[in-house]
């Protein structure tokens, strides 16, 4: 009589925002024990969230790098862009699959929380019924920038909004007229138009501009004095909802 097979346990790890000492102890464990850790990364790299894990991958781990057939999500609507990106999400979760079939715990690394905006959600949701599947959460982008900056955005009965940057000039201004807190993600390329857009609602003044947050090369300065050359991947814009917050005396 034939041993039942046994199957790999997927992990889908959050690493946070870039500082490493802001993975979760849980996070360290499932990447120190995994038989095989995947990353996502453009052509040429390793990916941020391979480097942040680097001092806590054990020697003889598999490394299986999921390597991004676009990276520029302007026209994330489009069949240019949708068609490789579903094709990628296949062909990577069946190679993914392959090691979980023999046996092997996977690791997926997912910078921020994995189910935030993260790649790993396109794997999980492809093998989750098939192999069990774990999720670990992580310290997002944005709770890593307004912590790193020390800018309160929401309080009391205040309405934080999560808006992506790629969103239409009209509708992010739509958006940002009915909430009193705003963080815009997805900055990039779409900086000119995040600008207008919280001009045109009258916040642009108190938007705070943060590149590459908890990063040891990060920075942060009042989106009104950033200049209009596109943003680096690593970007967010933070816009404070609570406009009664104490400023403290000026000396």
């Amino acid at each position: 009589m034939n041993a039942a097979i046994i199957k790999g346990k997927l992990t889908g790890v959050g690493t946070g925002p870039g500082d490493p000492e802001l993975m979760t102890l849980k996070a360290v464990r499932a990447i120190n024990e995994a038989d095989v850790v995947a990353f996502f990364c453009k052509k040429g790299s390793t990916g941020n969230g391979r480097t942040i894990v680097e001092a806590h991958i054990r020697p003889g781990t598999i490394e299986l790098p999921l390597v991004y057939p676009v990276t520029i999500e302007t026209h994330k609507d489009e069949d240019d862009y949708k068609n490789p990106i579903n094709d990628f999400f296949d062909r990577s979760a069946e190679e993914i699959a392959a090691y979980l079939d023999a046996g092997k715990n996977v690791a997926v690394l997912s910078e921020g929380d994995p189910l935030f905006y993260g790649s790993y959600m396109h794997l999980h949701l492809r093998l989750k019924d098939l192999y069990q599947a774990d999720v670990i959460a992580g310290v997002t982008a944005m709770s890593g920038c307004w912590s790193m900056t020390g800018l309160p955005l929401v309080q009391g009965d205040d309405i934080l909004s999560v808006l992506p940057g790629t969103l239409p000039e009209e509708k992010l201004a739509e958006r940002l007229a009915v909430t009193d807190g705003a963080v815009i993600m997805k900055v990039g390329r779409n900086l000119p138009k995040i600008r207008r857009a919280l001009a045109s609602v009258g916040k642009l003044s108190g938007a705070l501009y943060v590149e590459r947050g908890t990063m040891a090369n990060g920075a942060a300065e009042r989106l009104e004095t950033r200049d209009e050359s596109p943003a680096p991947y690593f970007s967010i814009v933070l816009v404070p909802g609570w406009t009664t917050r104490p400023q403290g005396e000026k000396k």
